[in-house]
């Protein structure tokens, strides 16, 4: 490949490091079935490969255009769109959740015990939307499985990895009213059910349910034609299966495509987590992050409500290190801050991530992964279908990979 030309300052050459990696490092060995990578930088795709199968027991191959359970990449868009109706002067950061959700006006804070015999604190103030924003609100994850609190979230089927979510998002928040929070709002970062919340405040405040909303404002404006909480049956052909890590490191499917809750709309419409997508509809989304909040001649987000979006919201300019309850593999940790639905790279040399500062990023509990770095003009969109995401360190590989392809 000597003496290809550089494409947007990367080299070609390099990029070929990705390909060989995923495919012999995981494809080959069978611990992942396919993946689909995009790098974007100063407005050219300089990479775009799809390797692999996107259903093994089908032999499908991989195409650029498969589409994948993205999880909780659909926070960053559900953060969006509120904030959004935080630009028309619709609600305050510092509002009182129960402002819009009355019946939480009550909420408390566990402290010991097990329901229905547990002692529960007043929290030291009331829970603000900022919280929501921030997973400073003292909500927690059924999945988590560390707490007593997880485990009450999980005995009502909230936060967890069923395949088929029982309920709507109105039973969730009405199941919450009851439930102990985790911590006093604020005092704590704590990865959680927030962002389904915010959903749930798009809904109330915009009057249009969450789906309506996003096709309105943010998928039809950025041409997002792939991207939903189901798949319509034209689109099903190109639905990735999905897989969980077997024994030996083996793939064990966890949701057949041809089967799978998301042929049809589910009753709950998760802003946390509930969206398909492919590589190029949500590199439409990074583009509009990359270019100040407008794509395609649409702006979406002013450009300073980004900024502040991106900008580092724990106490004192803390990292997730400092302040965050256990630990999880959408993110480092140390290094690390977090805004209003993004992880910001505070420190790489603290992190020990090639990266740049201001990064911002978040990934999806199959292992998909996407990062925006304002400095270097880029974006990044990894897709797979793996759960559960802390099971191989893609994010970072790739950024190994990738910023070693940067040589202007």
């Amino acid at each position: 490949m000597q003496g290809i030309e550089n494409i947007a300052g990367m080299s070609p050459e390099r990029l070929t490091n990705i390909s060989n990696h995923l495919n012999q490092q995981y494809i080959q060995k069978g611990k992942i079935a396919g993946t689909v990578t995009l790098v974007y930088r100063r407005g050219e795709v300089t990479y775009f490969d799809a390797q692999g199968m996107m259903d093994v027991e089908r032999n499908k191959p991989m195409q650029k255009d498969s589409l994948f359970r993205i999880y909780s990449m659909t926070k960053p868009i559900t953060s969006i769109a509120l904030m959004q109706l935080y630009e028309q002067g619709k609600f305050q950061l510092s509002d009182p959740v129960h402002r819009f959700i009355p019946e939480w006006k009550g909420l408390r804070v566990y402290e010991s015990g097990r329901a229905p015999l547990m002692v529960t604190t007043r929290p030291k103030r009331p829970m603000q939307i900022h919280d929501l924003f921030t997973h400073m609100s003292g909500l927690t994850y059924g999945f988590t499985e560390r707490t007593n609190v997880d485990a009450m979230y999980r005995k009502k089927g909230i936060g967890t990895f069923d395949l088929e979510p029982q309920g709507s998002l109105q039973d969730m928040i009405n199941d919450l009213a009851k439930l102990p929070l985790e911590f006093s709002p604020g005092s704590r970062w704590n990865y959680s059910v927030s962002t389904d919340v915010l959903g749930y405040l798009i809904e109330k405040i915009s009057g249009q349910s969450l789906d309506v909303y996003l096709q309105d404002k943010i998928f039809t404006p950025l041409g997002m034609k792939d991207t939903g909480f189901y798949i319509p049956k034209d689109q099903q052909n190109r639905f990735s299966a999905c897989y969980m890590r077997g024994t030996k490191g083996s793939l064990t499917l966890q949701d057949d495509p041809q089967e799978s809750y998301y042929l049809n709309k589910p009753e709950f419409l998760s802003g946390g987590g509930g969206l398909i997508s492919s590589a190029s509809d949500y590199l439409q989304f990074c583009k509009m992050l990359l270019n100040n909040g407008q794509c395609d001649g649409h702006q979406i987000i002013g450009k300073k409500t980004l900024e502040f979006m991106t900008t580092n919201h724990l106490p004192n300019g803390c990292d997730l290190g400092s302040i965050a309850t256990g630990s999880f593999s959408e993110s480092l940790y140390d290094g690390v801050g977090f805004g209003l639905g993004f992880s910001v790279a505070l420190d790489p040399t603290k992190s020990k991530t090639i990266t740049s500062v201001g990064e911002y990023a978040w990934g999806g509990a199959a292992s998909t992964a996407f990062w925006i770095d304002p400095e270097e003009d880029m974006a990044v969109v990894f897709m797979t279908q793996l759960l559960p995401s802390s099971t191989y360190n893609f994010r970072g590989q790739l950024k190994q990979l990738i910023y070693g392809a940067i040589v202007d």
